[in-house]
């Protein structure tokens, strides 16, 4: 597997319709195994859910002393319709 799959597979895709507690679990897990999350999203409504589960995830992770933040950034991702740029928010504990 390369470096590019192995990162492929640490990134959390968001779209509009996620649930933001699933989202919220699923980044507190890779804190608490990694120290650090990556989440994707593609357009508006991801960014909101993924910035709700953001929210949420730090509720979890706060009773342990884990305090979270994010730097926001962008990519470019391949689709079937070309290029599509997207939004990547890189979870720290702080």
């Amino acid at each position: 597997m390369t470096d590019v799959q192995k990162e492929e597979e640490n990134i959390l895709r968001v779209s509009a319709g996620s649930n933001p507690q699933a989202v919220a679990s699923a980044i507190a897990h890779s804190v608490y195994e990694t120290r650090t999350a990556k989440i994707r999203a593609v357009g508006a409504g991801a960014v909101n859910q993924a910035v709700k589960a953001l929210a949420i995830a730090g509720g979890y992770t706060a009773p342990r002393g884990l305090h979270l933040a994010f730097i926001p950034g962008f990519t470019t991702i391949e689709s079937h319709d070309g290029q599509i740029s997207a939004i990547v928010l890189t979870v720290i504990v702080i």
